[in-house]
């Protein structure tokens, strides 16, 4: 059914043609690859000194946390899937979660509707942060260096500073207004930084180091806490002393599946990408994609309309799952989406309005960043991290040096009511106390005939799911490899809006043509950017090829 050769490789990606194949970094031990070369090479240079793939993952995370703080962050959370040598697989949940405080009608005026920007903007918007708790659970569990010996190069790294580039200096620009409108007083931010520039953290710098010596407490219990607590009081948030204390990274069982000779892991919830990314690709695995090509007609037609069904399912049945029973086991069975492409055909587009369930249009954050990391014993790390919105709520703690998330916005203010990304949520992911919101995030592992072949993952909110998926598709349906495959142009369907979100260079027009003859809506004007695919491929030969996303800064770094 799959792997027959591919005749047509006329089409165009966004960065090179086909004829000129892409290679990316090639190294014969381990590799990083993170939306910050800064960031990788601190993982790398971990794994050089002897650790592994868990000191590493602690490295990129607090890394992030100093290069990118456009998404990198002490102040947000996320979600990690790993796979060891041995085989043994696991996942952390280090998602943010719902202070004591919040309850379902807190971004409600006294007639029942949305306050404008609450949920979105400044301390009301902040759930708990879990990135400390995650990073010291993934070390106590499975770390091998010190933690004041991997935390010394990213405390000197923030004090030392980092050089602005261009795509920094742009989103510095176009977030400014809002650093302005959320915080009482100048912060870091407001200065007119220009590419070259070196921006350095003393504050974030401080924190870290007494985090190096008191541990993942002084965060969740110590003087950084009281601090948080008290700065964010003082702008009129909700969380307390109590909820940083009661906060705990959450140890999840993966999402597992098979598909033709592939067996993928990836996140459970409360993301959904793995259940998601099960659904999708358990649609398509019956239709011999290789043969239709890569990007053809025929291709998307599939793949758009897997998608269709498995967005109509995500925001009815998914939320917390220790909040919300999932049928986790129906909804990734290949029998249920066999069931769910029955009404498929080749010869138009399956209307939306057709597809259950309810009228829930869903669209998130894509201000999220994801690193991959292989280490020289075989170990490996899938690892996506987020503060929600671009700088989250935009408030900024000067006094800790950084910024907090807004994470409560993924949560469903209103049943009916858009968030700020048009998420229109259902019942399941209510805002409850304590209760985590619900995410698309999609780190995922793969493995070939038992061993491990490729990690992946990307910021894009709902975006993420699904070019997880064709980044996959890429390399094994149209034999590309891993930078080849990230460079793609890329298309995503969720559902509701009932369109094609395509990026807007590389597709055929003849293609997109045919599309819009079979009844399907093209969207070209409002995707130039989908995901920000950071992955790793296993070569025949046991090297490792990085795939670091165009897109973005991103750089793979290794040996």
């Amino acid at each position: 059914m799959k792997k027959t050769l591919l005749l047509f490789t006329a089409f165009i990606t966004l960065y090179s043609c086909k004829k000129d194949k892409v290679t990316g970094v090639i190294t014969e031990k381990a590799m990083v690859v993170s939306a910050r070369k800064e960031a990788s090479k601190i993982g790398s240079d971990i794994l050089q000194k002897g650790g592994n793939a868990f000191d590493a993952m602690v490295a990129t995370e607090l890394a992030l946390a100093v290069s990118y703080p456009y998404a990198g962050n002490i102040g947000g959370g996320g979600f990690m899937v790993y796979r060891k040598n041995s085989g043994e697989i696991g996942a952390l949940d280090y998602r943010e979660k719902a202070p004591l405080a919040a309850h379902k009608n807190m971004y409600l005026d006294s007639l029942g509707n949305v306050i404008e920007n609450k949920s979105t903007l400044g301390a009301m918007a902040v759930g708990i942060p879990g990135t400390v708790a995650g990073v010291f659970a993934t070390h106590e569990k499975f770390g091998s260096l010190p933690i004041q010996e991997i935390l010394k190069p990213i405390i000197a790294l923030a004090k030392r500073g980092l050089i602005v580039t261009q795509k920094q200096e742009d989103r510095i620009k176009k977030y400014q207004h809002y650093f302005l409108e959320v915080n009482k007083d100048p912060i870091l931010f407001d200065k007119p930084w220009k590419k070259g520039d070196t921006i350095k953290y003393p504050a974030l710098a401080a924190t870290l180091e007494r985090i190096a010596i008191n541990g993942r407490d002084e965060f969740y219990k110590g003087e950084t806490a009281k601090r948080l607590v008290a700065f964010m009081q003082d702008n009129g948030g909700i969380i307390t002393e109590e909820d940083l204390a009661k906060y705990e990274a959450k140890w999840r069982t993966p999402v597992t599946f098979t598909y033709d000779d592939l067996r993928i892991i990836s996140m459970s919830p409360p993301a959904s990408g793995g259940i998601c990314l099960a659904q999708i690709m358990n649609g398509i695995e019956p239709f011999d994609l290789d043969k239709y090509g890569h990007n053809s007609t025929k291709a998307m037609q599939v793949i758009t309309e897997a998608e269709r069904r498995a967005y109509a399912d995500r925001s009815f049945y998914l939320g917390d799952p220790d909040f919300v029973e999932i049928p986790i086991k129906t909804l990734i069975s290949k029998e249920y989406t066999k069931n769910r492409m029955a009404d498929f055909s080749f010869d138009k587009a399956t209307p939306s309005t057709d597809v259950s369930h309810g009228s829930i249009t869903m669209f998130e954050s894509d201000e999220t960043t994801h690193y991959s990391i292989v280490d020289q014993f075989g170990n490996a790390i899938s690892a996506t991290t987020t503060i929600n919105g671009a700088y989250g709520s935009k408030l900024y703690c000067s006094d800790l040096g950084f910024f907090l998330n807004n994470e409560m916005d993924d949560f469903s203010s209103k049943p009916g009511i858009p968030n700020m990304f048009g998420l229109v949520g259902a019942e399941a992911n209510k805002i409850e106390p304590e209760k985590r919101m619900l995410s698309s995030m999609t780190p995922t592992i793969v493995e070939k005939n038992g061993n491990l072949y490729m990690v992946v993952g990307t910021p894009g909110g709902s975006t993420i799911i699904t070019s997880v998926l064709q980044t996959i598709l890429n390399v094994h349906e149209f034999d590309m490899g891993m930078q080849e495959a990230v460079n793609q142009p890329r298309f995503h369907h969720q559902w509701l809006p009932d369109v094609i979100k395509m990026e807007p260079t590389g597709f055929d027009k003849k293609v997109k043509n045919k599309l819009r003859q079979l009844g399907y809506e093209l969207d070209e004007t409002n995707s130039p950017i989908i995901g920000k695919v950071d992955a790793i491929l296993m070569l025949p030969n046991g090297k490792l090829e990085g795939g670091a996303d165009p897109r973005g800064d991103d750089t793979a770094v290794g040996f």
